[in-house]
């Protein structure tokens, strides 16, 4: 058995170093408009092998299991055989590969996923753009290098070229010799075989782990291995086979290609004259002469994403007592009393916020690596004005490709769970508890007003902080106040949003900030469910020392709105946030906010909340009518925007 574990880490880590070696190849051909330093070329491995250590976990599970099948088949010469047969099969993988994402990034500018594929469909139009010449020469590269690979690994692989093999063993009615190559040798006797066996089932959790990239929440993805604010970088460090099998349902589905069959998208209701007719004055990215909520147009901005704190657990539902802080920042700030939440995740929740982009009822555009780096984003936007931009949460990054997408759209800093002790981190599922998580909150600003004290001209800041303690399992470290522990879970983010404003407000910095709270989602509450209107009710509150006054805002309007209102209240265009709405422009007439979830979305405007089945296209709640119209318009537009980009 030794020899076979040995065998099987000499392979694993053969297909480690290829795929990591390949970084520093793809680095130097792409290099002309891509400068790059040799610690940069130390930073790309040093982040990317988490996945290449995955990766390679995949591509040694043949080899891993023909391994412990070989404990009882030892004398069968056919598993060398089946062995050689993958060694081809990885070998052309590898090159294929690396050559393909080597070659395309210089035209694409992203790395190889799923999209490649609809375009093998017309290869004619697919290769026009590249001589005969070009494509053989990658042709040859592919072929040695598979060669190379194929060599290597039977190379690695442990073999005893002949053994003589009695009458039972082979099955024939004589003995005779039988010649060609075993794989490694047997194991005997039958006692040691099951002990063998074993210990190799017990390796498969091992695996598992290894492949979805560790035991805590977040699997393996794209963005965990980003880390620059230069894209080139954080493209150089993803592995191309990874990025490759996890677009598929992600990329793949969102990319508009060139086969007719599939230019119909997947909601498709209305011909573009009809598009056009039932969206008119709904999306407007023009600001014109909006009100005024602040006194300065270039406050420090605070956005605080509550996890799951819908309008079901404040004052508005009847339980003002559960978050009485909020309630209390509901009267002494802007209180937005019929903002919608635009879908049920905070991976669609973040992005809607963030980037002002409509969130889709079975599809997560932050998994989408490719698309996250065109999106607009309320922290590129500041950056591009001299903001400084900060992303604290105390989870983990990486999860839904969380990271990937804030570097990709404009955060400077991100700190997360990895950032805090072990002890600080405690024992919670999801990571810091917002407590303590508050308390780092409070001492980053209190660094950056002290560094604007001595800064000239003062550079303001924008940082974002995502709570997590209001989140299943609702296990919270304090004493229960409820019986109900989805009520104590938001007490509990209520208290340490509560503590945090206090200590805030007797800081310098609270004069010139602007803080802008509310939720990444809602959720499900006893008999509050999707047909209900509360269920994506959310609150979203203005407060801070930049605001002019306290006042009740009741026009209908999502999350998504956050970025065209924010910025048009500070005089910034906003015209690439093309479905985000300046909710306080004076030519916002066409009240309308819309939801999603897998089977349906619901809608809210003047007729009332409707709800829509996508499944069984029947209405839910409320009526068929305008409103349910313009939903289906709005997913039409969006998917169509998801497919182009």
């Amino acid at each position: 058995m030794k020899e076979r574990i040995f065998y099987l880490i000499r392979v694993y880590v053969f297909m480690v170093l290829v795929l990591m070696l390949a970084k520093p190849v793809f680095m130097l051909y792409n290099h002309a408009n891509h400068p790059f330093t040799f610690g940069d070329v130390m930073q790309v491995m040093g982040h990317g092998i988490t996945l290449d250590l995955s990766t390679a976990l995949y591509l040694i599970i043949v080899p891993f299991l023909l391994t412990l099948l070989s404990i009882w088949l030892w004398s069968w010469n056919g598993i060398y055989r089946l062995l050689k047969v993958y060694y081809v099969l990885a070998a052309f993988v590898l090159a294929l590969a690396f050559v393909s994402d080597t070659s395309l990034y210089e035209f694409w500018g992203f790395k190889l996923d799923a999209s490649v594929l609809p375009y093998l469909s017309t290869p004619k139009e697919a290769f026009a753009s590249v001589s005969v010449w070009y494509l053989l020469v990658r042709g040859l590269i592919i072929i040695l290098l598979t060669f190379i690979f194929y060599k290597i690994l039977v190379w690695l692989t442990p073999v005893q070229k002949e053994r003589r093999r009695s009458i039972s063993q082979i099955g024939y009615s004589k003995g005779r010799r039988q010649r060609g190559a075993f794989f490694i040798s047997p194991v005997k006797p039958a006692g040691t075989r099951l002990l063998a066996t074993i210990i190799g089932l017990l390796l498969i959790p091992l695996f598992v782990i290894g492949m979805r990239g560790g035991t805590s929440v977040s699997t393996s993805n794209v963005g965990q291995v980003y880390f620059s604010q230069d894209q080139f970088l954080n493209h150089s460090a993803v592995n191309p086979i990874f990025s490759f099998l996890s677009s598929f349902g992600k990329t793949a589905t969102a990319v508009k290609t060139n086969n007719k069959k599939d230019e119909k998208g997947q909601y498709e209701y209305f011909s573009q004259k009809a598009l056009k007719k039932q969206l008119k004055g709904i999306f407007d990215t023009q600001s014109v002469n909006p009100d005024t909520l602040l006194n300065t147009q270039r406050p420090n901005v605070l956005l605080i994403i509550m996890e799951s704190c819908g309008s079901i657990f404040t004052e508005a539902n009847g339980n003002g007592h559960v978050t009485p802080n909020l309630t209390k920042l509901m009267q002494e700030g802007v209180y937005f009393t019929s903002c919608v939440a635009n879908s049920w995740r905070t991976d669609r929740g973040m992005v809607s916020i963030l980037s002002g982009y409509p969130a889709f009822p079975d599809k997560s555009v932050m998994k989408m690596a490719q698309k996250c780096e065109t999106l607009p984003s309320i922290a590129r936007t500041l950056k591009d004005n001299d903001y400084s931009t900060t992303f604290l949460y105390g989870g983990d990054a990486n999860f839904t490709n969380t990271r990937g997408y804030l570097l990709s759209t404009g955060f400077e800093k991100i700190i997360s769970e990895d950032d805090f002790s072990k002890k600080e981190r405690g024992d919670s599922k999801w990571g810091v508890n917002d407590w303590v998580t508050f308390g780092r909150l409070l001492d980053i600003i209190k660094e950056k007003t002290e560094e604007q004290q001595v800064q000239a001209p003062v550079k303001p800041w924008f940082t974002t902080m995502l709570t997590l303690s209001s989140h299943e399992p609702w296990t919270v470290p304090m004493k229960k106040k409820f019986d109900d522990p989805i009520f104590n879970a938001f007490y509990f983010l209520d208290i340490c949003l509560g503590d945090f404003i206090n200590k805030l407000k007797n800081t310098p910095a609270w004069e010139n900030t602007l803080v802008v709270i509310l939720p990444d989602h809602s959720v499900q509450y006893k008999d509050i469910d999707q047909t209900k209107p509360m269920r994506h009710l959310i609150p979203m509150i203005w407060t801070g020392g930049a605001v002019k006054t306290a006042k009740r805002i009741g026009l209908a309007c999502n999350q998504t709105d956050l970025p065209a209102t924010l910025l048009g209240q500070m005089g910034i265009k906003h015209d690439d946030f093309t479905f985000s709405r300046d909710i306080l422009s004076k030519n916002y007439q066409r009240q309308f906010a819309m939801t999603n979830w897998t089977e349906g979305f619901a809608t809210y405007d003047a007729s009332g909340f409707n709800a829509y089945n996508l499944k069984t296209n029947q209405v839910m709640a409320g009526k068929a009518g305008e409103a349910i119209e313009i939903g289906k318009a709005i997913l039409q537009a969006t998917d169509e925007d998801l497919r182009e980009r």
